[in-house]
């Protein structure tokens, strides 16, 4: 809060928000000189492209967009799945997650490891940070920002991506409810000669739960061309 201007910001826990939100961030604290490796993932990548496309005078070198959640997130599996929940039945969920804050840290943190039970391998971090999911300013936030993305996201702006083609790479996976493979067969017919590649390692899309490592490997393999033009 205290490094933007958030009190200017009309809604900020909207979309729209936090695109705003990112900019404000990088003008008050980044030079205008300074260029930027934009990494981003799922809706990060909805932002990061308004953000390349509402500020054109970012000195962006690349962008990383993982497991992008650029278009039809309602009509993607998992869309279809959340969109009644999260549109219509999201205050529902307020009352349990408001009882079970109430639990000590240590008994939310089993909760959390159970939940995440069938992962061969979980980073410890990731329990910690699930562990805020038991606050119910935090979930309200998280529900009113994803019912907005599925309202919001809708059409690729290809546009944008035209315009910034050879600064973009794409990463999709195969397995991707939230945006299934021919979502990228299509973004590669439209684009063939774009950085657009599709996932090989099998990894899921909420990939920081058990690969943020081979997935941090990867994309500094990616980008070392990039940076040694520096």
């Amino acid at each position: 809060v205290s490094d933007t201007d958030i009190k200017e910001l009309e809604d900020v826990f909207g979309l729209n928000g936090q695109v705003e939100h990112k900019l404000n961030f990088l003008r008050k604290n980044v030079s205008k000189d300074i260029k930027l490796v934009l990494i981003a993932h799922s809706i990060g990548c909805y932002i990061t492209l308004e953000m390349m496309k509402r500020a054109s005078e970012l000195q962006v070198l690349r962008s990383v967009l993982l497991f992008p959640t650029i278009e039809r997130m309602a009509q993607s599996p998992q869309g279809k799945l959340m969109t009644p929940l999260l549109c219509k039945l999201r205050y529902a969920l307020y009352m349990p997650v408001y009882l079970l804050s109430f639990l000590p840290e240590g008994v939310k943190a089993s909760l959390v490891r159970f939940a995440l039970r069938g992962m061969k391998s979980c980073d410890e971090s990731s329990i910690t940070t699930s562990i805020n999911l038991f606050s119910v300013d935090c979930i309200a936030n998280i529900l009113y920002l994803a019912s907005q993305e599925m309202i919001k996201v809708v059409e690729r702006d290809s546009t944008t991506i035209k315009q910034n083609l050879k600064k973009l790479i794409f990463y999709y996976g195969t397995g991707d409810s939230w945006c299934p493979q021919h979502y990228y067969d299509e973004i590669k017919m439209d684009f063939p000669d774009g950085d657009i590649r599709l996932c090989e390692k099998g990894l899921r899309h909420a990939f920081v739960l058990d690969a943020s490592k081979e997935m941090a490997a990867m994309i500094t393999d990616w980008l070392q061309d990039d940076l040694t033009k520096l």
